[in-house]
């Protein structure tokens, strides 16, 4: 029988800068948990022991800084289960998420230490504290108050059982979705079943079967496999089963559904809500929103809406009608709408993903973008091959400034794996903070899921990927040019609706000559993307926006449905979201397919009541990204304001404040219509 390791041999309990992946063994974890979260209560047993009168400095402060080991360990361990993960490493997972969230009760509802807090927050207009300081002592007071520090002591208890229900939920909620994804595979044998379809995909679906001692070709539902079948294979019959088998995840009534996991979730939130004070979840979260309330959200899509709609339906019959021309299809149905939208977009602008993909080699776009950063930022990236990293196909680099002073290390994880969820996302292993006079510079890292090379053929991204990978390295910069006092307002700790305007202004790079001349050139013969193809994209970039636009507005109303109201009576997951999008669906109804029971975003991430986040960000960057226009897209004294007052500033201010300081106004919604093509609508 294996000896529980001991803190002297457990990697995770010695101090480390760089996260010591390849010493990590699955038992290191929950030992390391257990005996960080001591560490972390011994810290804040100090605060409260502390016989001085409370300080900002010996209360707020010391607050912020401690628990630094058990943020190191819960960042190496839930970045590994999202990104390598395996039933043993969800099980721990689900043995650790709820002691995490008592020991965050713990903190939340100790009356001294909330004593302590209140009486620096209660003197805060007669402290001579920094805008910096001043954010962290309300955010920390918030922490308290939002969280049931002033509850009475049985609520305090309920409070206590629903967040660590709520933290098993959440969990199970996104094993259910991996293993859905991962159990499902289409196994062809009849080469005709491939017709419309790509050599790569083709390629990339033979590789796949004969790893899995397999004939013929295999088709699963990660993104790289599912959407160029949906987007190019001619069998409909084979693209309805897909189709149906992508959104039918979770939703089966079997061991794997979701439902019931959703109709928990969305309960507890409001319990939680009503136990705090506020009429639903979504009441509790936006008041820390720049919406900062549901009528507002609600009232923004509905504008949105209105502008969209009828774009929307007019493209929608649009790509009807080009259907029935071309393949007498009476019914336009979800399976068919991005494989006719293809096919009418290579019509209208002669432009096909499969002739832009040579010109975007993985290696060259990575390229590419780091340039971007370097002629906006002046930054450099060195790749180096000392990182400890969790999988082989981990990329990692050194960022260095203009001055050559180190900035971060950038770790890039590209490829679909069977223990990664799907998606992009960014993330850290280490947060910049300043302490004792050291600026601590963070760890960041994208993990994305792009098309993998083949035995042919290197990593080749379709164009929509190369804007994934511009948005998640907007997130890193964000992340990696950190320049804040405290952990918990560096980087991207901010408002939710204002994180994603680093990430959305970045993609508009892809679109611009200026930027594709950097690293859009041919992985064969080195030609440079045509022009021609440039200003293709371009016309292209606003096409079916309104169909994509209300589809982005469906997500944010059903998420604003769940959470914006008394859920109590909801028995029916299916026939609450079928009203939910009532108004925004252009489809027929599908009634196997349900999208709640793998909305992993609300369900599972920090998108709950959040999702308008994205609409409203692209508010804040077709604003922003105006303003580069104007001045010239590699304009230093832009880029510098941006850096200055959105990228490195992190949660230190209203990021209304901070917008306005960069563009000198608050932001305009024009701005999107008019990019999107809406304004004449």
């Amino acid at each position: 029988m294996s000896q529980t390791p001991s803190k002297q041999n457990n990697p995770l309990l010695s101090p480390f800068d760089q996260a010591p992946f390849s010493e990590i063994k699955n038992e290191h974890f929950k030992p390391a948990f257990l005996s960080a979260i001591e560490e972390a209560r011994t810290e804040i047993d100090a605060i409260i022991a502390n016989t001085e009168v409370p300080t900002f400095e010996n209360t707020i402060a010391a607050l912020d800084y401690s628990g630094y080991q058990l943020d190191r360990v819960s960042s190496v361990f839930f970045n590994i289960n999202s990104a390598e993960t395996n039933e043993e490493i969800q099980k721990i997972a689900q043995e650790v998420s709820p002691l995490l969230s008592e020991f965050g009760n713990d903190i939340t509802l100790n009356e001294d230490l909330f004593n302590r807090v209140k009486a620096v927050y209660d003197q805060r207009d007669d402290l001579d504290l920094t805008v910096e300081e001043f954010t962290l002592l309300d955010k920390r007071y918030k922490s308290f108050s939002r969280n049931g520090a002033n509850l009475p002591e049985t609520q305090k208890k309920r409070l206590r059982e629903i967040d660590t229900e709520l933290a098993k939920l959440k969990l199970k909620f996104g094993e259910n979705i991996l293993a859905e994804t991962n159990k499902y595979q289409m196994h062809l044998t009849d080469e005709s079943d491939l017709t419309g379809l790509p050599d790569g995909t083709k390629e990339a679906a033979a590789q796949l079967a004969k790893s899995k001692e397999k004939s013929g070709w295999i088709i699963t539902l990660d993104y790289p496999s599912y959407i160029p079948f949906m987007k190019y294979a001619k069998s409909r019959k084979l693209r309805k089963e897909l189709s149906l088998a992508f959104g039918s995840k979770a939703f089966k009534n079997d061991e794997l559904d979701n439902q019931q996991n959703v109709i928990q979730i969305v309960n507890l939130r409001h319990e939680r809500a009503n136990l705090l004070g506020y009429k639903t979840h979504a009441h509790f979260v936006l008041e820390e929103r720049m919406a900062e309330t549901p009528e507002k959200v609600i009232s923004f899509l509905e504008e949105l809406l209105e502008k969209a709609k009828p774009a929307a339906e007019r493209e929608f019959k649009e790509v009807e009608q080009f259907a029935k021309e071309l393949d007498g299809i009476d019914r336009l149905e979800k399976w068919d709408g991005s494989y006719y939208s293809e096919k009418l977009k290579q019509q209208l602008f002669d432009l096909d993903d499969e002739k832009l993909k040579p010109y975007f080699k993985l290696e060259n776009v990575i390229s590419g973008v780091f340039k971007v950063a370097e002629k906006l930022f002046g930054l450099s990236f060195k790749e180096v091959f000392n990182v400890d990293k969790y999988h082989e196909e981990v990329k990692t680099f050194e960022v260095y400034d203009e001055n050559k002073n180190f900035i971060s290390l950038f770790y890039a994880d590209f490829h679909p794996r069977s223990g990664k969820r799907g998606g992009a996302w960014m993330t850290s292993f280490k947060s910049q903070f300043r302490q004792n006079g050291e600026d601590s510079r963070p760890h960041i890292s994208n993990v994305c899921n792009f098309t993998p090379s083949t035995e042919t053929k290197p990593s080749l991204l379709t164009f929509n990927e190369v804007t994934t990978l511009f948005h998640e390295f907007g997130h890193g910069l964000h992340g990696m040019l950190a320049n804040t006092t405290y952990p918990s307002l560096s980087g991207t700790s901010v408002y939710w609706d204002f994180v994603e305007l680093p990430s959305q202004i970045l993609e508009n790079w892809c679109y611009e000559k200026e930027a594709l001349e950097l690293f859009a050139t041919h992985y064969e013969t080195g030609e440079l993307i045509p022009m021609e193809l440039v200003q293709k994209i371009k016309a292209s970039a606003s096409f079916q926006e309104g169909m994509a636009t209300l589809r982005q507005i469906s997500f944010g109303k059903l998420d604003m449905a769940w959470h914006s109201q008394t859920p109590s009576d909801i028995t029916n997951v299916k026939a609450f979201e079928t009203k939910a999008f009532h108004g925004t669906q252009l489809y027929p109804e599908t009634p196997e397919t349900c999208m709640s029971t793998a909305f992993a975003h609300i369900f599972q991430g920090g998108y709950s009541s959040g999702y308008y986040s994205y609409k409203w960000a692209e508010v804040l960057d077709a604003d922003a990204f105006a303003f580069f226009k104007e001045k010239g897209i590699f304009n230093k004294e832009v880029a510098n304001k941006f850096k200055t007052h959105v990228l490195s500033k992190g949660g230190t201010e209203n990021p209304m404040v901070l917008y306005k300081r960069f563009r000198g106004s608050e932001p305009k919604i024009e701005a999107l219509l008019e990019r999107a093509g809406l304004l004449s609508v």
